[in-house]
């Protein structure tokens, strides 16, 4: 399972309405790792001269991969993640997460990360079952 929902946000969804901070809530004590990567990405991002900034160690054992994984493929939890802090994510492959500049997006920087060439000359035997 991706989330850990309470029954009082199931009880919100039910009515038709989960508000972001209460769904980023459920997000940060579901993922901690996904969500505390995000945050320290988008962090580190005012610091640089780059438009993003990227992760490139591992995580450290297979559950926090999970959480990293789940996060980056829903929709939603990546959406509220991006607008929670503002930053665009680009996702390579088990661990490799930017966070970029919503408004480099379409830039260079962006598109030779997201690049079907990036991709392929990013991966690693280790990353075979990531």
């Amino acid at each position: 399972m991706s989330l850990t929902v309470s029954p009082d946000l199931l009880a919100q969804a039910e009515r038709g309405h989960v508000a972001d901070d209460a769904f980023l809530a459920c997000v940060r004590d579901s993922l901690p790792y996904a969500y505390d990567l995000v945050e320290r990405l988008a962090g580190e991002l005012p610091g640089t001269d780059r438009d993003f900034t990227d992760n490139l160690v591992p995580p450290p054992d297979d559950a926090t991969q999970g959480q990293l994984l789940r996060a980056m493929a829903s929709s939603a939890v990546r959406a509220a993640l991006e607008r929670r802090f503002g930053v665009a994510l680009a996702f390579q492959n088990c661990h490799r997460l930017a966070a970029f500049r919503p408004e480099t997006i379409g830039g260079e920087q962006y598109q030779r990360f997201v690049s079907n060439e990036s991709q392929v000359l990013n991966q690693q035997p280790e990353f075979v079952n990531c």
